[in-house]
């Protein structure tokens, strides 16, 4: 497997696999597939952090994408969404992606990054509550599920509410 930044020929493997990976009975194309092409137009979009795995036939079997967010006016990142091919689920794709791209963020000076999530999942990544380190969820409702992780660049004096790209609020 190789992670490789997203180039403009991967967009409709990348649809494929978000889809097949948000699948859900009863919906024809899940919210995350509109999600992502609105992240693609939008001014959070940060192209070096969309990133793609490809297999040994260079299909594109995952994605994960980190896009423009806020604390109060401080620029971080949001994380998601994560798409795993089904087929590839539970053999390290996410795993690989995650990390590379939160290797890119760091690399590029971002102070961190938030996500909605598993704790059981995202926690492996080191992210913790938001709350633990005085981030605040646009929606209280998040509750746990609402996680961030602190690069290199992270100030503890970084407080506030979290706000992510603006073709979030359409979810």
């Amino acid at each position: 497997m190789l992670i490789r930044r997203e180039g403009p020929a991967d967009i409709p493997a990348i649809r494929a696999v978000t889809a097949a990976a948000f699948a859900k009975q009863g919906t024809a194309i899940p919210a995350e597939v509109a999600l992502l092409d609105e992240l693609h137009d939008c001014e959070g979009w940060l192209p070096e952090l969309s990133l793609v795995a490809v297999n040994e036939q260079d299909e594109v079997v995952g994605h994960v994408i980190c896009t423009r967010g806020h604390v109060d006016a401080a620029p971080v990142l949001g994380l998601g969404p994560l798409s795993v091919r089904p087929d590839e689920q539970r053999r390290g794709v996410g795993l690989a992606l995650v990390h590379a791209v939160l290797g890119a963020a760091d690399a590029l000076r971002e102070p961190l990054v938030a996500l909605l999530g598993s704790p059981a999942y995202y926690g492996r990544y080191g992210f913790r509550p938001g709350m633990h380190y005085g981030i605040t969820p646009p929606d209280p409702d998040y509750g746990e599920y609402f996680q961030v992780r602190t690069l290199s660049a992270y100030e503890p004096t970084l407080r506030g509410t979290f706000t992510y790209a603006a073709p979030f609020d359409h979810l």
